[in-house]
């Protein structure tokens, strides 16, 4: 073996080394929300709702795959992580949480959803409907419900996938199932949930709703159609259009994420109509923050941001529902 041959031999060698080494070292520091792209971020989120399949999502994803950021990579990094993000455990012992069963005779018939009360509650409570984002009742959703009673409210977290056999278990079938539902008879549903929670023996009938995405436009929408809705918190969730918006009768506390230029476009329009008509309500558009900010499963989640919207939440629930 030649010199220059044995000198190329070891240079390449030493490039491959390198490249390993590098590999190596990224797989061994977690990604981490600064190492991905805003439009990572705003494909998921077309991804999310529906604008292409996941086959061109995983097309379009792989162009960002770059060095030693593999597709697989970035794949697990915007996936939920459920697991170890749960903040109030299903069992936790200063709750009674369990699942029951109310009727939506003009949506989906028999509907179940997660029923959340602090134990040894000794009053009749101010109640929260908690609304689900565009796939089911998720363990993150079920978690926001049980967080909420511990504020000191009652709440009931349904889950509008129930006529189709409830939630399966993951985002992207969840997603898939709701797109079978009409989105109208889905939101009978959440008023027949509201019904349910203002009757119940445990509540003292003063009941608002918060819902994410989706369940933001459910908020919305509630707002419309219930008259004595007590509150309504929509986080990131699409406007009523103007009719619609003119009835709206419940003070509004309206959360969005500064760079979710999808339902931000919304606003204007909205405001303007809220104004006109004089309708209670105050707006946060919270700074470099994402569409599904609140949601601390995916690497959306801006924990600044979420815990302030979460704060104003149950002040503004405090502050109507108690009074």
């Amino acid at each position: 073996m030649d010199l220059n041959y044995t000198l190329v031999f070891l240079t390449k060698i030493n490039e491959l080394e390198n490249i390993i080494n590098l590999s190596i070292s990224i797989k061994m520091k977690e990604l981490k929300k600064e190492d991905i792209s805003q439009e990572v971020f705003d494909l998921y989120d077309d991804y999310a709702h529906n604008k292409m399949d996941r086959k061109e999502f995983i097309q379009k994803l792989s162009l960002y795959a770059v060095g030693a950021i593999t597709l697989p990579a970035l794949l697990s990094f915007i996936s939920p992580n459920y697991l170890e993000s749960i903040l109030v455990q299903p069992d936790d012992d200063r709750l009674v949480s369990e699942m029951i069963e109310y009727n939506s005779p003009k949506g989906g018939g028999k509907i179940t959803g997660l029923y959340s009360i602090p134990k040894n509650t000794q009053k009749k409570l101010p109640g929260i409907i908690v609304v689900h984002e565009n796939r089911g009742l998720n363990p993150y959703v079920e978690d926001v419900g049980r967080r909420a009673a511990l504020e000191g409210f009652v709440t009931l977290a349904p889950d509008a996938l129930s006529p189709l056999g409830g939630y399966p278990g993951n985002d992207d079938d969840g997603r898939t199932m709701q797109r079978k539902r009409d989105r109208n008879e889905m939101l009978e549903d959440f008023i027949a949930a509201y019904e349910y929670l203002k009757n119940h023996k445990d509540c003292n009938g003063n009941v608002g709703v918060v819902g994410f995405c989706f369940g933001g436009w459910i908020s919305n929408m509630m707002a419309v159609k219930v008259s004595d809705l007590k509150a309504a918190v929509p986080y990131y969730g699409r406007q009523p259009n103007d009719e619609d918006a003119a009835k709206i009768q419940s003070p509004l506390l309206l959360q969005y994420g500064e760079l979710d230029k999808r339902v931000n476009a919304g606003w204007p329009a909205f405001e303007k109509v809220l104004k006109k008509n004089k309708i209670a309500h105050e707006a946060h558009f919270y700074p470099n923050a994402n569409h599904g900010f609140h949601n601390n499963t995916t690497p959306r989640f801006d924990k600044e941001a979420a815990d302030l919207s979460w704060e104003r939440t149950i002040a503004f629930f405090n502050k109507y529902l108690n009074s």
